[in-house]
C-alpha cells in the first residue's frame, strides 16, 4: 500500500482530473484493490465537500482499504512529496526567479499529462455514463463548466437531478439506519477537530498578526467553506492572498499556479507557494518556512475530518438503490467537468505557440508520443512522465536561442 500510493504520489502531475486518472489506472486498473464502483460512489462523494477533491478520494481509497490508517497514510502520500517539491521551488522562484530550461522541461510534463486525461477519460466513460440521463447530466456539465457557471452549482444541479427523477422499480429512499452509532461518528469529529486546531491554536494565541498567524486563520476559513473543489479554493485565494493581505502580486499566483500544476500532489498546493512568499516578504526564510508549514496544515489537516465522519455513511446510503443512482448522476457530472477542465488545460498546453492557429507543435508532438506510449501498456507512468520532461528541454536546447 505505501509503494501504491507513494507511486501516486509522485506521479499526480497536472492538477484534479489528471489525479483521478492517475489513481483510477493505480488502484483499480493496474491492482485491482477497489472496483469502479466503490472508486466513483468516492469521487462523487469528494466533490460534494470542501477542499481538495483529488487529496480527498485518495483517502476515500485508502479508508477504504485500511480504515482511518490507511487512509491517513494515503492522504499523506499523496500530499507531501508534492509539497517538499513545492517549498523547494518557491524558495528557488524567490531566490532567482523564473528557469527558462524548468519552465521547458515542465511544458513535457504537461503534454504527458494531457494524455493521461485522455486515455483516463475515455476509459471512465463506459463507468460513468450508464444511461441516457447520465450522458445528459455529463454534457450538460461539459457545457455549463465552459461557460463558467459555478462548480457547486453544476454539482447541485445533478444532485437534484438524480434524487429527483422517478423512480425505477425497487428503490427505496434511503438506507435503514446510518453506518455506525452516532456516537462513533462525534468521537471521530472531536478527535480529528483536535488534530486539526492543536498545532494553530498556540500560533494564533502567541504569535498574533504574524504571516503564521495569518496563514492559520485564512486557509482553515478557506478549507472549511470552498465548495467545489481545487479550483473554487484558488479562486477564493486570488482574491485573499493577492488582493486581501498582499502576499504575493496577480503574476506570481500565475507562476504559482503553474508549478502546482507541473508539480506532483494536489493543485492547491500553490497555497503552500502563496505562504512562503508572504512569508519570506515579513521575515526571510524562517518565516516563510513557517508560514509555508502552517497553511499547508490548515489546508489539508481538514480534509482527514471530513473523509472519516461522512464515508461510513456514504457507502451505507450507497446501498440503498435510489441513492446510490442519485450519486451515480453526481459521478455523471463529474466526468463531465473533468473532460471541461481537460478541455481547458489542453487548450492551455497547445495553443501557446507559433503555429498556425498558436499551436504548440513541441507540446503536441510529445502529448501524442505519450498517449501512443501509454495505449500500447508498455511503459508505466513515471517513465512517461520523465521522457516527456526530457524532450520539452531537448525541443528547448535545440529551439533558435535555446
Amino acid at each position: 500500500m505505501v509503494a501504491a500510493f507513494g507511486h501516486i504520489g509522485v506521479a499526480s502531475f497536472g492538477g484534479p482530473a489528471a489525479q483521478i486518472a492517475v489513481m483510477r489506472r493505480e488502484l483499480v486498473e493496474r491492482r485491482g484493490w477497489i472496483d469502479d464502483a466503490t472508486f466513483l460512489r468516492g469521487l462523487g462523494f469528494c466533490t460534494l465537500l470542501p477542499g481538495p477533491e483529488a487529496m480527498q478520494l485518495a483517502t476515500f481509497a485508502g479508508w477504504r482499504m485500511r480504515g482511518w490508517r490507511g487512509g491517513v497514510l494515503a492522504g499523506l502520500l499523496f500530499v507531501l512529496p508534492g509539497a517538499a517539491v513545492m517549498i523547494a521551488l518557491s524558495a528557488l522562484y524567490v531566490a532567482f526567479g523564473r528557469v527558462e530550461a524548468v519552465e521547458a522541461a515542465f511544458l513535457g510534463v504537461k503534454a504527458a499529462v494531457l494524455a493521461i486525461v485522455a486515455t483516463a477519460l475515455w476509459k471512465l466513460r463506459v463507468h460513468a455514463l450508464s444511461g441516457p440521463l447520465a450522458g445528459a447530466v455529463a454534457v450538460g456539465a461539459f457545457t455549463a463548466l465552459l461557460l463558467d457557471v459555478p462548480f457547486p452549482v453544476v454539482i447541485g444541479a445533478a444532485l437534484a437531478v438524480g434524487l429527483l427523477r422517478p423512480a425505477a422499480a425497487g428503490e427505496v429512499p434511503a438506507a435503514s439506519g446510518p453506518a455506525y452509532p452516532i456516537r462513533a461518528t462525534l468521537r471521530t469529529v472531536a478527535v480529528w477537530l483536535a488534530v486539526w486546531w492543536a498545532p494553530l491554536l498556540p500560533v494564533l494565541l502567541f504569535a498574533p498578526g504574524t504571516p503564521p498567524a495569518e496563514a492559520a486563520a485564512l486557509f482553515s476559513w478557506l478549507a472549511a467553506v470552498s465548495f467545489g473543489g481545487a479550483y473554487a479554493l484558488l479562486a477564493a485565494l486570488a482574491q485573499y492572498a493577492v488582493e486581501g493581505h498582499g502576499w504575493l502580486t496577480p503574476e506570481a499566483m500565475i507562476d504559482g499556479l503553474g508549478l502546482a500544476e507541473t508539480t506532483p500532489g494536489p493543485l492547491v498546493l500553490v497555497t503552500v507557494f502563496a505562504g512562503w512568499l508572504g512569508g519570506a516578504a515579513a521575515g526571510g526564510w524562517p518565516v516563510a518556512l513557517a508560514t509555508a508549514g502552517v497553511t499547508l496544515w490548515a489546508t489539508f489537516a481538514p480534509c482527514f475530518l471530513w473523509i472519516f465522519a461522512g464515508a461510513p455513511y456514504v457507502e451505507r446510503l450507497a446501498d440503498a438503490p435510489r441513492i446510490g443512482a442519485a450519486l451515480g448522476i453526481v459521478t455523471a457530472a463529474v466526468a463531465g467537468v473533468i473532460a471541461s477542465l481537460a478541455v481547458r488545460f489542453g487548450a492551455a498546453v497547445l495553443l501557446g505557440g507559433d503555429g498556425p492557429g498558436g499551436l504548440d507543435a513541441g507540446a503536441a508532438i510529445l502529448a501524442g508520443a505519450a498517449a501512443a506510449l501509454l495505449w500500447s501498456g508498455r511503459a508505466r507512468l513515471l517513465p512517461t512522465l520523465g521522457t516527456c520532461a526530457a524532450g520539452g528541454l531537448a525541443l528547448h536546447l535545440l529551439a533558435p536561442g535555446g
